[in-house]
């Protein structure tokens, strides 16, 4: 799950890291209201989406006056802001965080992830702040530096000043940023964040090390205790097929192709869809209905999928364990009728109950078109696609 960047500085407040003071608004007179109330001649008026690459895709200015203020959240407010995150599309921008500008010596980039490799949660920093981590690692990989961080002891302090010093911190700041680094890792360890970034991380003129940006994502695992991070969930944010799918606990993530995919367990997910592709095809979604699904639960994943305009055909792909092939075919069947098929329609069924579940779908009277294996069910769909 991911939360705007003012929902991520008030948990960082919580946590004693730093950040500058900032006001949301979701009105133009908000925004200059929150103006008001800030200090200093400098306020920043950003746009929030859940997007990096805001800044260069124009949703970051620098207002000197309250007229500017709301010159910008006029300007800002209501428009579509497309970035190398948002894709073509972009993401409209419907509330704003006002921040008091800060006078900034450098910027730096600090991250903490969970290293697959290591098995570890690892901490990168990096004098190469604002601008994309990727592109760093790819231009000049020297510049990152990371420390794999023991899940007994935690970060430890000299950790943090290593790093610190790897990336040239003014010495007498040193001791801040080790600060900073311990309360970052203990937001992301406490809070069962997936990623934790700082992107610019800051020195002042006024000796200060400010997290100018924030950006957290939450494992979806762990919300069931983080009761506080769950209210900061934007749907305006979310595609609205991927937060229908939550309700009902399937694994749904929308794609570009034309062919939607059911199909039990995420291996057999990501298996169908690299077989749709072998054969020509695109999927269109990857969706996991899980092992105990109900007839109910493939009834509205099917609802999901079909609410897609670009799906031009279905493929079924079930391979029954838990899963009942039965419980399948009648979902499946008590969608075609809620929803009215007119598109083609493989299913391929095996384990199970399968003959019971072939049985239900050959005596149903809908256009289904039956697969014997993975390969047939994929190439019979592509071609009936197009």
């Amino acid at each position: 799950m991911n939360i705007h960047e003012y929902q991520a500085k008030e948990i960082f407040r919580k946590y004693g890291v730093a950040v500058p003071n900032g006001r949301v608004a979701f009105s133009v007179d908000e925004a200059v209201e929150a103006a008001k109330e800030l200090e200093g001649d400098i306020k920043v008026v950003k746009a929030q989406i859940h997007a990096g690459g805001r800044g260069k895709a124009g949703g970051v200015k620098l207002a000197k006056n309250l007229d500017e203020v709301r010159t910008y959240a006029e300007d800002l407010l209501g428009k579509t802001l497309v970035t190398h995150q948002t894709g073509p599309e972009g993401k409209e921008v419907k509330r704003l965080y006002i921040e008091e500008g800060c006078d900034i010596q450098k910027e730096y980039y600090v991250g903490v992830v969970l290293d697959r490799a290591t098995n570890r949660v690892v901490m990168m920093a990096s004098e190469e702040g604002g601008t994309e981590i990727e592109e760093v690692a790819a231009k000049t990989p020297e510049k990152i530096f990371k420390e794999v961080i023991d899940p007994v002891t935690g970060l430890t302090p000299f950790q943090a000043r290593r790093l610190a010093f790897n990336i040239n911190i003014p010495k007498e700041l040193v001791g801040k940023a080790v600060k900073f680094m311990m309360s970052l890792y203990q937001v992301f360890v406490e809070k069962d964040c997936s990623i934790a970034e700082i992107n610019p991380l800051v020195t002042t003129g006024d000796g200060e090390v400010l997290a100018l940006d924030a950006k957290l994502n939450f494992d979806d695992n762990a919300l069931y205790r983080q009761k506080d991070v769950l209210e900061y969930r934007d749907l305006d944010e979310e595609d609205p097929k991927e937060v229908e799918a939550s309700k009902y606990d399937l694994s749904y993530i929308s794609l570009d192709g034309n062919i939607g995919c059911m199909v039990n367990g995420a291996g057999l997910a990501m298996a169908t869809m690299d077989i749709i592709k072998h054969y020509g095809g695109e999927p269109a979604n990857f969706l996991d209905v899980g092992g105990g699904a109900t007839t109910e639960k493939v009834t509205e994943a099917f609802k999901i999928i079909l609410s897609d305009s670009n799906v031009k055909g279905i493929l079924v792909n079930i391979f029954g364990g838990i899963m009942k092939c039965d419980v399948i075919a009648e979902g499946v069947v008590e969608a075609t009728k809620q929803v009215g098929l007119n598109i083609p329609l493989v299913v391929r069924l095996e384990g199970t109950n399968v003959d019971l579940g072939k049985k239900i779908l050959d005596e149903s009277g809908l256009n289904i078109t039956s697969a014997d294996s993975m390969a047939d069910a994929a190439e019979k769909i592509v071609s009936l696609v197009k």
